[in-house]
Parts: structure tokens; sequence; C-alpha cells
């Protein structure tokens, strides 16, 4: 069989590391296919996508295509699967808060859920990261539930092969971007009624407006705003952190969580999204919208050395259940069966 797999977005963070963990894993453990990792110059989200994408992937006379992103061309034919992470975007705004942008921003919008919906529609399976999001589909978009497979994602083999440093500092973590779902004004808020002594609240996530605009609103000492990190310094935070507090809304699944149990952080969490899913009863869960009831959890963690101890271990045990290898097992399994 010839399964082509779209890698254009390898090499960026969530949407990337799926598809550089899934690759990886079927190179070892299939050698019966043949596999073609497209990655024509051409840019997702753009005209150019829906125009010449289609013709680039007919060229290899493919038995199946995976798009492991909604961005499906709308004029593709072929047999596909697709891979639907989260509908975060459907139920959030991302506009940036400029007038000029507005118009821009809708038109997008509108040609976004014409996509998904193509997407959606024509896949033979529609992978997931977890059950909620397949409840989603479900519920918002009336999928037959027989099309949904739920693949688990993990944590990355080589992230814990990596040493730790030792940090001497008292702080609360955070990573990730700081786009409005994450809630991050509701983890800083929740901080600032928590805070004293020496604790820090540390924030680590890829630069750009959202951050910006956090950061010009709270400029409190206590808070470190650490900006892009490496695998390396993202092991040391966690594992020397009082807390790893993650605040979203909403989640498709939640690596950062299963990230922070790896490394022997307990994890105080949200009870949004598909995040109770993950975490199991490794977590220590909070009302999103609450930052009075975020701040009492973290506060927990702070003051309970048992409690700590005992998300510590519950965590070890809980991250070990999730894997690359049974994901891409699993996304095999699919293929083979529509071949």
């Amino acid at each position: 069989m010839k399964i082509g797999i779209d890698c254009r977005m390898i090499n960026e963070s969530g949407v990337g590391r799926y598809i550089r963990n899934l690759t990886e894993n079927l190179k070892k453990i299939d050698r019966k296919n043949e596999y073609y990792l497209l990655s024509p110059d051409i840019k997702w989200y753009s005209i150019k996508e829906q125009i010449r994408m289609p013709g680039e992937i007919k060229k290899l006379n493919l038995d199946l295509m995976h798009f492991p992103h909604f961005n499906v061309p709308i004029f593709y034919s072929g047999k596909f699967v697709v891979t639907i992470h989260d509908l975060i975007h459907q139920h959030f705004s991302m506009q940036r808060a400029t007038t000029h942008g507005s118009l821009i921003y809708k038109l997008k919008q509108i040609g976004y859920k014409k996509v998904f919906a193509n997407a959606i529609k024509k896949a033979e399976k529609i992978l997931v990261p977890s059950n909620y999001v397949k409840d989603q589909l479900i519920k918002d978009w009336g999928v037959d539930t027989k099309k949904i497979i739920v693949t688990y994602e993990a944590v990355d083999a080589k992230f814990l092969k990596i040493k730790p440093q030792k940090l001497s500092m008292d702080y609360i973590f955070y990573v990730g971007n700081a786009h409005p779902h994450k809630n991050v004004e509701g983890l800083i808020k929740a901080f600032l009624k928590i805070k004293r002594g020496k604790l820090k609240l540390v924030l680590a996530g890829y630069d750009h407006y959202f951050w910006q605009r956090i950061k010009q609103e709270f400029k409190d000492d206590g808070i470190i705003y650490k900006g892009y990190i490496s695998d390396e310094e993202l092991a040391a935070l966690y594992k020397n952190a009082k807390a790893f507090v993650m605040s979203s809304f909403e989640e498709g699944f939640g690596i950062p969580l299963l990230e922070a149990m790896a490394m022997s952080c307990p994890v105080v969490s949200s009870n949004g999204g598909s995040l109770p899913e993950v975490g199991g009863d490794a977590c220590l869960y909070f009302d999103p919208t609450s930052p009075d009831d975020m701040a009492e959890k973290i506060n927990l963690i702070l003051t309970s050395e048992n409690l700590r101890k005992d998300l510590i271990k519950k965590g070890l045990k809980r991250y070990k259940l999730f894997s690359w290898k049974k994901l891409a097992q699993q996304t095999l399994e699919v293929y083979e069966n529509l071949l």
C-alpha cells in the first residue's frame, strides 16, 4: 500500500509533535507499507493549499492519504483520513484586539469552517486525541460515532531521557501559549491571591502577541516570563516546581500534564475539556472560571506535603498509560482496515 502523510507542519509545536511521533513510530512498527511524507513548499491555510495540494498528491497515485490537521483541500477527491485535535478555534476568538483585522478575521473564520466541514464529511475515518473531542464532533457536527477513532497522545521518548538540572527557587509553573482558551490571566489572578514570601510564578511559552499583551497588563515582580525554552530547560522547570498548573478552559488533550507527571511534579489542573480524561486521579482539579478555586487548590499543594507526594506517586504511574507507539499501532490499524 502507498500511504501519504501531509508533513508540512512537522516542525511546528502541537500538530508537528503529533506528526513527528506518528511517523517515527510507524517507521519502527510497519515494514509492509510504503510511506510518502509530503512536504511541498505550500503554506497551510493558504489559497495555494486549496489549489495546488490536490495535484501534488494525485501525482503519487496513493491508496490512502492522512491529513494530520483539519486543513484538507476542498477539491481533494482521493481516499483520506483526518486527525482533528480539538475544536477550540470554533469556541474561542483568536482575533487580535485591532479593528483593522476584524473583517479579514471573519472571512478567515468562514473559510476555516467550510474546510473543516468538508474534512469531516469526506474523511473515511476521523482520528481524535480524546473522547472529549469525539463527543464534541458528535454533538456539534452530527458525526457518526463509528467514524471516529480515539488515539491518545503521550510524552516524547526523547523528553523522558533528559536528566533535569536542579534549580534553587520556590515557584509554580506553566508552559504553553497565551491564547484566550489557555486562561493565563486566570492563573495570574489566582497566583496574586496566594503570593507570599519568595514564591514565584514562572510562565514559559513562545513569545507572540497574546504573551505581549499579558506582559503589559501584569508587571508584578513575582511573575517571571521565560518566553521560548528548550526541552532541557522545560524538564528542569517541571522537576523543581512546587506544582505545575494547567489553567485552560478547554483542551483537546493536554500533553503538559503527562510531561509534568513524568518529571515527578505534582499537577493542579482545570477540570475543563479533556483534562480530567488525561489526568485521571493524578491531578488536583479546579473550576477554571474561578480564580478563587484555582488559588485554593494551588494553596493545598503548597501546604500539604502528603498531598504532593500522593499526586507525584499517582502521576508517575499515570503518564506510562499513554504511548506514541500505541497511537501509531492504532493508526496503522485504521489505514489497513480501509485498504
